[in-house]
């Protein structure tokens, strides 16, 4: 793969993040479609993430990113010749949060585009506001896949994208059965379901699977449970700091020659700087960013120090981070493609198949019949010292599973659903 400057390629961004905005009209940039950049004295990026609650560790992370985003911008000239603003709530990791701040952005702060949601659930609470009036969402977040929207696109790495190489990986390295826990809401839920899906149908085998309800923290009776089934590879799709206390519960219980593997631990929020060594060891993941990559490709280490320089007490820089970043960036080159702000013509572009930047990531390219990204995968190894190790690349992974096997292209004509593997 090419690895790029990636200040040099990327669009760049700056920061006038407000934590509280000021009031416009009831007609809606986004919603309403007839306020126009050059209407506009600036041009407004709306985010809805989690500075507080169960998520924050995450939100805080995005929210960063998208101060970053702008302030690259404004420092390359904005965007149609204006300054971007960037207009923010804390949603406080509570849905009803995020359904009252995101009718605020839309009608009353009129942004052109909102970047925002951790979790599925909250990006569900949002999305058919978002399609009843017209506006424009980026779910920048590793997600469990399905959403067919014609008003929201996804950056993150979907199942096809880090579950099916997670799974295929290990299922080549000799392991047979797998269990999986996971956060009994509809990310785990779906993401468990493509666990077997991918299992089964490479010839392995489904030992059990258990669903966690969000906040657990004690864990006795699912270890044991894991402990009778003995499965070769443990799949862990915990969700928030809670749930986090398994991996030290896990390995005071002494069970031993078990393969760990996430899509989210690690990648998503650096639990291997939070969790005690060695409870994390042993532990692939797959996805698109860790700050360790650093040390494995120029535009990563560009990328990190930029994050560092301004924000040197971050825990981490991790892949929903990047993913926030690359996601303004991929909005600001369909804005420009499109010459204007207005949410048709943006979303036109998007379908071009001609909106790509090169990312700290890699390349990142949106394809147009499904609204997902098509980016590199890499599987990693956690280490008994918790130290990453980039064991294998996969270049330009496509997010097929909407526009191959369900046969939906956004382009033409959309559902407004998520769909899950059972759909088929």
């Amino acid at each position: 793969m090419r690895w790029k400057n990636l200040l040099g390629v990327l669009l760049a961004t700056s920061m006038v993040a407000g934590s509280l905005v000021g009031c416009g009209s009831a007609n809606s940039a986004l919603g309403g479609g007839s306020a126009d950049a050059a209407e506009k004295d600036t041009i407004k990026i709306g985010s809805l993430e989690d500075w507080t609650g169960d998520y924050a560790t995450i939100g805080i992370q995005k929210y960063h990113a998208a101060e970053l985003a702008v302030e690259e911008l404004n420092k390359n000239g904005g965007l149609l010749g204006k300054e971007v603003e960037l207009v923010a709530y804390d949603c406080q990791s509570d849905t009803t949060k995020y359904q009252e701040f995101c009718k605020k952005l839309v009608q009353d702060d009129q942004v052109d585009v909102i970047m925002g949601c951790m979790s599925s659930a909250c990006r569900e609470a949002i999305r058919p506001y978002i399609e009843e009036n017209n506006a424009l969402l980026f779910y920048n977040n590793q997600y469990e896949g399905g959403v067919a929207s014609h008003n929201v696109f996804c950056t993150g790495t979907i199942p096809e994208q880090n579950c099916e190489v997670l799974v295929k990986e290990l299922l080549d390295q000799g392991n047979t059965s797998f269990y999986t826990i996971a956060a009994d809401y509809n990310f785990g839920q779906i993401m468990t379901q493509w666990v077997d899906k991918t299992v089964v149908e490479n010839g392995g085998v489904v030992a059990g699977e258990e669903f966690i309800p969000l906040g657990t923290s004690q864990f006795e009776s699912t270890i044991q449970k894991i402990k009778d089934a003995d499965p070769d590879v443990l799949v862990c799709e915990l969700v928030g700091t809670a749930q986090a206390s398994f991996y030290e519960q896990f390995l005071k219980s002494g069970i031993e020659d078990i393969t760990m593997a996430s899509t989210v631990q690690i990648v998503q929020s650096y639990d291997h700087k939070t969790i005690t060594a060695p409870a994390l060891g042993n532990m692939y993941v797959t996805g698109g960013f860790v700050e360790e990559m650093a040390d494995y490709s120029d535009a990563a280490k560009e990328f990190v120090d930029m994050w560092r320089a301004k924000y040197p007490e971050e825990g981490g820089v991790y892949m929903e981070g990047e993913i926030e970043y690359t996601g303004i960036m991929l909005w600001a080159k369909a804005v420009e493609k499109a010459g204007t702000t207005e949410v048709e013509a943006v979303i036109d572009a998007l379908e071009s198949g001609e909106i790509s930047v090169e990312s700290a990531a890699g390349t990142v390219t949106i394809d147009g019949a499904t609204h997902h990204a098509i980016k590199d995968i890499f599987l990693i190894l956690c280490d008994e010292n918790h130290e990453l190790h980039v064991e294998n690349e996969i270049d330009a992974v496509e997010p097929y599973w909407l526009r191959d096997e369900l046969k939906i292209d956004l382009r033409v004509e959309s559902p407004n659903k998520q769909y899950t593997p059972i759909d088929e």
